[in-house]
This record gives C-alpha cells, structure tokens and sequence, in this order.
C-alpha cells in the first residue's frame, strides 16, 4: 500500500509511471466523497479533477460526507496534500481520508488549485511521482535534500519519498518527463550541476497520451 506525500506549497519534489497494481478497471465510475472545507473550494476541486476525465476513460462522481465513497477527502488546514495510490484506497478503512488538501483558501488562486488538484487526483488514478521514474536521471545532491527535509522527513523517509524508483518490472510507464503534472518543483540548489524543474500547473501532452493508454477509451 503506497501514500504519496507532499511538502508544503514551498516545498519541492517528489510524472508518474504508473503503477500496474493500483490501476482501476477502464470505464470505472469512482465516487469521490468531498468532506468539509467550502462549496466554493469543493467545487474547485471537482473543476480541476475533471479535468483528468478528457484524457481517461474514468468518471467520478462527487459526492459529500459519504464514507462508502472510494476516495474520500479532506481539507484539514495542517500545510500538507497527498494521496494514497489508485486502487489502494480499498483497504484504508472506511472512516479515513484516503486524499487530503491541507492549504486550500478563499484566497488560493486557479494555478494553484489546478497544480495541486491534477497532482493528487494523478496519484488516486494509479500514478507515481515522476521522480520515482524508472528511468529518470536527476542527480540529486543528498546532503543538501537531506538538510532541507530535517525535521520534516527523516533521512531513510528521504529515502523513500525522494530517491527510490520503482521497478521497471511493475510499472507501466512511458518517456520520463520533466513538464508532466506529476513531477513537482526540483530547484537547482537541491541537484548537483544545473538541473532543476519548474512548477507545473497543467497537465502535459505525455500526461494526457499516456494516460489514454492506461485508461483506453472504447473504438
């Protein structure tokens, strides 16, 4: 069972292959229950979420304050978002979030609900942080992402949220791309050389190719 966890919105790190265990059925409804939080930042939510539905023979349908929904989320104000993996919101139990929004406002703006939206509804339709490509370079510089994580991660959370990618064997995945929604914020002083990846608000046209060949729609 995977959780993907992100920092904070200045945060950095951690596309996404996806991964082959976590994947829904195409053509599935999922119903995603909405809990707390305003309509109006709800309804952000449910705007941006479908986005992922052009792309993906997926439906979901939005809900409130219903616990036999599949995904369920909340909008506790604690500076955190994450998501737990596709498929595997079945086995958290019925009475726990399986998808949280921890900065969500009044005053957020439409880039921001949209990066932070297709991110996590990536993550509840199967896919992994494209740092966790299997064929993704990024030449980390691990002391200076391990200072930077210091009370936030541990060195061997690091480890795992940052540096470890998935078998090539257990994956389905395409080209690693740096553009895709699934890759957060890289800055440079974080890598060794000049790398560094920018935020990414949108999804990308890898994002949408490849999740079409996940989720295929019907000729």
């Amino acid at each position: 069972m995977r959780i993907c966890t992100e920092k904070t919105l200045d945060g950095t790190t951690p596309r996404g292959a996806l991964l082959t265990e976590t994947k829904w059925a195409p053509g599935s409804t999922i119903k995603v229950s909405l809990n707390g939080s305003t309509l109006a930042i709800r309804n952000k939510v449910i705007q941006y979420a479908k986005e992922w539905e052009k792309y993906a023979n997926i439906k979901f349908k939005f809900v409130t304050n219903d616990r036999t929904a599949s995904i369920r989320v909340s909008f506790i104000e604690d500076g955190k978002s994450w998501s737990y993996l596709g498929t595997d919101v079945k086995y958290i139990p019925r009475d726990s979030a399986t998808m949280q929004y921890g900065w969500f406002t009044s005053e957020t703006d439409d880039s921001e609900f949209s990066r932070t939206v297709l991110h996590e509804f990536g993550h509840a339709l199967g896919l992994i942080h494209e740092h966790q490509h299997p064929l993704n370079k990024i030449p980390w510089d691990k002391p200076a992402v391990y200072a930077y994580y210091a009370g936030y991660w541990t060195q061997a959370e690091v480890d795992s949220y940052l540096f470890a990618k998935e078998n090539i064997s257990q994956t389905n995945y395409s080209a690693y791309d740096p553009s895709s929604i699934m890759h957060y914020s890289v800055p440079e002083e974080l890598t060794i050389g000049d790398y560094e990846v920018g935020w990414n608000t949108v999804l990308s046209p890898t994002d949408k190719s490849f999740i079409r060949t996940v989720y295929p729609f019907k000729k």
